[in-house]
């Protein structure tokens, strides 16, 4: 008997099959117009749809995974600019806290997640009943993938559906993130000796390994007392709860797991730190489980972490752009203040003649040496990396939409006017100040408000959305930062500044201020640790549940108020209480 989908759709669902090259376990992706169910009969090609969720809008579509875990926060907002971006307040309602469960981010990523559970458990299944030889190794991917959606969803929304693969009884059951969380504890260990370690057996950072399983098992335990008790009035989190083999405590887990993954001589912290996230970070040394991109005009990946920061008149190329959306928030960028100098902050871009790009006015022309990919050879510029504040410089178009260019041929590099406000300087300013401090709106002339966030390259490829960035999903600077996290929970506060301060000093600045160190810190306490956690990974999906686990997330800052623990978790969406009776709707909704 075939799984059926959980919840009854209007919509074709994109499925992918595999092609397997040679060896026939790289998980190339097609993408086919099939309906997800009885057709995806393949074990490779149920697997690979059950990947795809991850790349298909889930955690690459800002206004996905990412706008729950980081518009809700002090890191990001997306405020209404003018004309742009009001779409019905939903961008705002993140950070204002107004949701609802009809809102449209809530309710669409939900519908992914749980298509998500969906697919892996169609994989699982199907793998489960092969007879292929790889299908041991492809079910307990499977088993990952599933554990992997389901405890995302657990952690946003608090419950979770599921069916039993395994049996023709294959009715609806809704997971409870209190309990649930050691279920998915045990599952994962249990599949550990059946995952490959990362490169053998073809495998690579984009499909789910043994280590890809240690930093999963390493954040559920460290999350694993929020999730018992989530609407602790006071924050209180019982962190050091024995674990769930009665053995040790969480934060023991945390550290055994991390270290695991750090010790393994496999992964190494990138000097450059915004190497992770650029357009060459393919198979990069820090990238342990990652949804893999391209630009390959099947399915291309997808820009949305570098395009929404970028103003629409800072362009790579001639024929792509920024879109002028998200921006920090004056309290997460005032918590930089006295580290400007961190590697992590700001990146200055030199060009192959030696060129510095200064982002300062003092920088005239650039050469034109780099060329897009697949472009008939327009000229590539690079912007600088980090946060971006103050006034900004690039390159003009002429009236016949190329770069404006130097009689020696080299770029030309102007100051930079808002595209839609063409009076309004492009400069970027750590103040919001919204008319009305409770609505995150802007007039057409205060559009450029709001320091920039260039973590994640902007593609120059023509397309604007389409990236070839491997997203990171587990990265070894964020296991270092769970250990040190753990190390802390346990007083052993000498080891958890150590690791923080490998962070710190494993990065290094560019060669215009001779490739220095990060400078190390003399101590640690908790709002340094917080903040430290903020540093490594902003941008990345993580800080809602950074700032849950150390009080943060019902605070007072910037267009958002002060907030009820029940705002901890979002609602399940009316449509899906509308017709599927197993759900409940959650506290305060």
């Amino acid at each position: 008997m075939k799984l059926k989908r959980i919840f009854k759709t209007k919509n074709i669902i994109p499925v992918i099959t595999a092609l397997f090259l040679a060896s026939c376990t790289d998980l190339e992706e097609v993408v086919l117009d099939e309906v997800l169910g009885d057709d995806a009969t393949s074990v490779d090609g149920s697997l690979a749809a059950a990947y795809d969720r991850l790349g298909d809008k889930t955690f690459v579509d800002h206004g996905g995974v990412f706008a729950m875990q980081e518009y809700t926060t002090d890191v990001a907002m997306l405020p209404t600019r003018g004309s742009d971006w009001g779409d019905g307040g939903k961008w705002r309602s993140m950070h204002e806290f107004t949701w609802a469960p009809d809102n449209a981010i809530v309710t669409s990523t939900w519908n992914w997640l749980t298509n998500g559970i969906t697919r892996s458990l169609t994989a699982i299944k199907t793998a489960y009943e092969s007879n292929d030889p790889q299908s041991n190794l492809f079910l307990a991917e499977a088993r990952g993938l599933l554990a992997f959606y389901t405890y995302t969803t657990l952690d946003l929304f608090g419950q979770a559906p599921y069916r039993d693969p395994y049996t023709a009884d294959n009715s609806l059951q809704i997971k409870q993130a209190d309990t649930a969380i050691d279920e998915l504890i045990l599952e994962v260990e249990s599949i550990i000796p059946d995952l490959a370690s990362l490169g053998e057996q073809s495998t690579h950072n984009g499909r789910f390994t043994k280590e890809a399983a240690y930093g999963l098992l390493a954040k559920m335990y460290l999350n694993r007392a929020v999730f018992k008790d989530r609407y602790n009035e006071n924050s209180a989190f019982n962190f050091n709860e024995k674990s769930v083999d009665g053995n040790d405590t969480d934060m023991d887990k945390v550290i055994y797991y991390t270290s695991l993954l750090i010790d393994s001589g496999k992964f190494n912290l990138e000097t450059n730190f915004f190497k992770n996230f650029s357009t060459d970070n393919s198979g990069g040394s820090e990238l342990i489980f990652v949804v893999v991109q391209k630009i390959d005009n099947i399915r291309n990946g997808d820009n949305d972490f570098g395009y929404v920061c970028v103003a629409r008149n800072q362009r790579p190329s001639p024929k792509n752009r920024g879109t002028n959306a998200s921006c920090t928030t004056p309290e997460f960028y005032a918590s930089w203040e006295d580290n400007h100098d961190d590697p992590r902050f700001h990146r200055h871009v030199q060009y192959s003649d030696g060129t510095w790009f200064m982002n300062d006015g003092t920088t005239g022309s650039v050469p034109a040496t780099d060329i897009v990919p697949n472009s008939d050879g327009l000229p590539w510029f690079h912007f600088n990396s980090g946060f971006m504040a103050g006034p900004q410089y690039g390159p003009l178009l002429t009236q016949d939409g190329q770069f404006e260019m130097t009689d020696d041929n080299r770029i030309k590099v102007s100051e930079l006017y808002m595209e839609k406000s063409s009076t309004t300087r492009m400069d970027f300013t750590p103040e919001l100040n919204f008319d009305d401090p409770s609505l995150a709106i802007f007039a057409q002339n205060q559009i450029n408000r709001g320091v920039r966030i260039f973590k994640f390259e902007h593609d120059p490829e023509e397309g604007n959305g389409s990236s070839k960035i491997d997203i990171p999903l587990i990265r070894l600077g964020g296991i270092y930062t769970m250990r040190a996290e753990a190390y802390f929970r346990k007083g052993e506060t000498g080891l958890s500044l150590a690791d923080i301060n490998t962070l710190r000093t494993s990065r290094t600045r560019e060669a215009l201020f001779n490739n220095e160190p990060g400078t190390p810190i003399a101590s640690i306490n908790e709002e340094i640790l917080y903040k430290e956690l903020g540093y490594e990974m902003y941008w990345e999906m993580h800080r809602r549940p950074q700032m849950i686990r150390f009080g943060k997330f019902d605070e007072a800052y910037t267009a958002k108020p002060k907030s009820d623990p029940t705002r901890r978790v979002f609602p399940i969406p009316q449509e899906t209480i509308d017709v599927t009776k197993e759900f409940t709707q959650n506290d305060g909704y």
